[in-house]
């Protein structure tokens, strides 16, 4: 049978295309050898899952942080998107306490490093509430290591482990004795630097009546709840809550210098220097007396100068005030309370659906660009950077990254502390207030809070708030007179079986470890 001509060549060329086909797609085999099989072909990686997204509570600010600009460049920059939610302000230790104990899925909360929120923190790990971050920041959290000073990542552990992400305070003096320039150059004199030339400038100003007040002036204000007067206090070698005297953590009811210093203070007030109403003044009392012009002097945290500065010279304009320097005691002491420890504490409860993510977050924030650009935002844009310092271009700064610092968890430890300085140069008073007790004064004048680092002391933790207004009441009674300096020793037994005692043994069990 004769085949078609059309057919056969149709035929011929769809079997040469077969061997082509299968020629191109074999290996050469230049063997000689029976060509292999061929592999088969790879297949696309998977996607990336989705990040879930994460729930956060934090402490109370007055903007909502879902719709605060730092927000939305952390989601950019971690690819995490964060609902946030805030504790109230007041009393947010009751509804953390009720929200832990419900089990509510938060991924991070965030909570203030003060005494009262690290004995919870402590409590809540104690009673397996939260998560051992440990594991977790060795496998996903590189950042935090490199960054977080590791003696703060020691004392934020309980019972050996890591719970919680510390973020430091920056270690600075807050307040001091802030006072009248325009009333000492009336009466001819110098701000003070001993508790002598202090008593001398109280007694002119009351005498020599620079502010034209009368039998109402007010030589030295200070609130009812700050018997213990910065600056006048470290003169007496008592600076902080607790002090080193001979080599052991004293609080100071039982330390030796505790009556020089009642007794100081006592004598002061008999001789009308101290305002007589202290007792009685709320923080916002003694505000105004002194920016009503009919006080000298009082105590004041830096970061209130702008405002007390501003009303004083709507109620004075020719007025001008300052803070005084640090004053010298008998044998050279001297000293400003400094702060040290945690100004922030975050940890991972046992409820949260994305302990992982979490910490994948936190670590993100960390990386070292990203934590720069949360913190004070953009070059040229919220900050200028001359000679080594930073400087916020306003008002976008305070728009946009005044309450950045509500975000932090955890902080680049070397770099923040010149970061942070751009936001003390928001105003050049801010900044001037807090560069003379920080920069200009000695470095000696500034004592760092001893028990800034230490761990979770539970004895301490449960007597602190207790034992601190015990000692304030008291004080302000020997003050005005009501109790007599022979009851000192009685009271001081007192301190001790409230928890004084237990609180001292503890301190200074651990503080002779922490030495070494």
């Amino acid at each position: 049978m004769l085949i078609n001509r059309k057919t056969m060549l149709l035929t011929v060329a769809a079997t040469l295309s077969v061997t082509s086909l299968a020629a191109c797609s074999s290996p050469t085999n230049t063997s000689g050898g029976s060509a292999p099989n061929p592999a088969p072909a790879a297949s696309a990686p998977a996607a990336p899952a989705p990040k879930p997204e994460l729930k956060s509570l934090q402490i109370w600010q007055k903007d909502d942080y879902n719709t605060y600009p730092v927000a939305k460049y952390l989601e950019q920059a971690t690819g995490y998107k964060v609902q946030y939610d805030m504790l109230p302000q007041d009393k947010p230790q009751d509804k953390l306490n009720i929200l832990i104990a419900s089990g509510e899925p938060y991924d991070a909360i965030t909570t203030t490093g003060g005494t009262d929120f690290k004995a919870l923190y402590a409590d809540y790990a104690k009673k397996g509430a939260l998560t051992d971050l440990g594991p977790l920041i060795d496998k996903f959290g590189p950042n935090i290591k490199a960054a977080i000073d590791p003696a703060a990542l020691e004392a934020a552990k309980v019972d050996g482990k890591l719970y919680a992400i510390p973020t430091r305070t920056i270690p600075f003096a807050a307040s001091s004795l802030y006072i009248r320039e325009d009333w000492l150059d009336k009466v001819g004199m110098k701000a003070p630097t001993t508790l002598d030339e202090l008593v001398a400038v109280l007694k002119a100003f009351k005498d020599k009546d620079p502010g034209g007040n009368g039998d109402k002036n007010i030589p030295l204000t200070i609130r009812g709840d700050a018997s213990f007067i910065d600056n006048i206090v470290g003169a007496f070698g008592m600076p902080g809550f607790w002090n080193n005297v001979n080599g052991k953590l004293t609080p100071r009811a039982m330390d030796p210098a505790y009556k020089e210093y009642v007794t100081f203070m006592a004598d002061l007030f008999k001789q009308g220097l101290l305002d007589k109403e202290f007792g009685a003044n709320k923080d916002a009392t003694a505000k105004e007396k002194f920016t009503s012009g009919r006080a000298g002097m009082m105590m004041l945290n830096w970061s209130d100068v702008p405002t007390i500065a501003d009303a004083l010279t709507k109620s004075v304009p020719t007025a001008k005030a300052a803070f005084i320097p640090t004053i010298k005691g008998k044998d050279g002491k001297i000293g400003l309370n400094a702060t040290a420890g945690f100004d922030r504490i975050t940890y991972i409860p046992k409820s949260s659906k994305h302990a992982e993510d979490a910490i994948k977050w936190m670590n993100a924030k960390l990386e070292k660009d990203t934590f720069k650009t949360m913190a004070i935002g953009e070059e040229n844009k919220h900050y200028t950077f001359k000679d080594g310092a930073y400087t916020p271009i306003l008002p976008i700064f305070t728009d946009e990254r005044n309450q950045a610092n509500n975000f932090l968890t955890g902080t680049d430890d070397k770099n923040y502390p010149t970061y942070w300085q751009a936001r003390v140069r928001k105003d050049p008073r801010l900044f001037d207030a807090w560069n003379y007790m920080n920069k200009i004064q000695p470095d000696n004048t500034r004592v760092a809070d001893p028990l800034g680092f230490a761990p979770y002391l539970p004895e301490f933790s449960k007597s602190f708030q207790q034992l601190n207004t015990l000692v304030g009441d008291y004080t302000n009674k020997l003050i005005y007179g009501a109790e007599p300096m022979t009851g000192i020793d009685n009271f001081i037994q007192k301190f001790k079986t409230s928890g004084g005692d237990a609180s001292y043994k503890e301190v200074n069990d651990w503080y002779a470890t922490a030495k070494k």
